[in-house]
């Protein structure tokens, strides 16, 4: 059984860093001392916790920028262990951050997806917007979600 629990950085820091860095840092070679930044003390931290498991995936909602309808969240750092990707946690991790987002009032979010991301991303609504960018020497594309009342 899967249950994603919403959380500060200072309750989710011990479980979301070894995840963190397992996906970024060890399999994508994203350096030690970027992956990890002062963002991370303001957002809204997703953890994917498995009854048999423990945490197995992890995700970041930002402070929203704007005012009113033109609030805009931005979803960062989704991470899922190497043996849990296909089975529907980076699903339930975004739809849960994407919920919280309009909960606080968020008009639409954005957030960076890396090129091999882009279809899952697309399944949940997401559009592509922009030209390609480097980010840690990772190829993404900016990625636009307008969230309906």
């Amino acid at each position: 059984m899967l249950r994603i629990e919403l959380c500060t950085w200072e309750a989710a820091r011990e479980r979301a860093t070894p995840i963190r860095f397992a996906v970024f840092v060890e399999e994508q070679r994203v350096p030690r001392d970027i992956e990890l930044d002062a963002d991370d003390r303001t957002s809204l931290h997703a953890l994917a916790w498995h009854a048999d498991a423990g945490v197995v995936g992890t995700g970041r909602l930002l402070p929203a920028e704007g005012e009113g309808d033109r609030r805009v969240g931005h979803i960062g750092r989704m991470a899922v262990l190497a043996p849990w990707r296909g089975r529907g946690v980076g699903s339930a991790i975004l739809r849960r951050l994407i919920d919280a987002a309009r909960e606080r009032g968020d008009g639409e979010i954005v957030l960076a997806a890396q090129i091999q991301a882009i279809a899952f991303y697309r399944a949940h609504q997401f559009v592509e917007e922009g030209e390609v960018f480097l980010e840690a020497g990772i190829a993404h594309r900016r990625m636009r979600l307008p969230l309906c009342a």
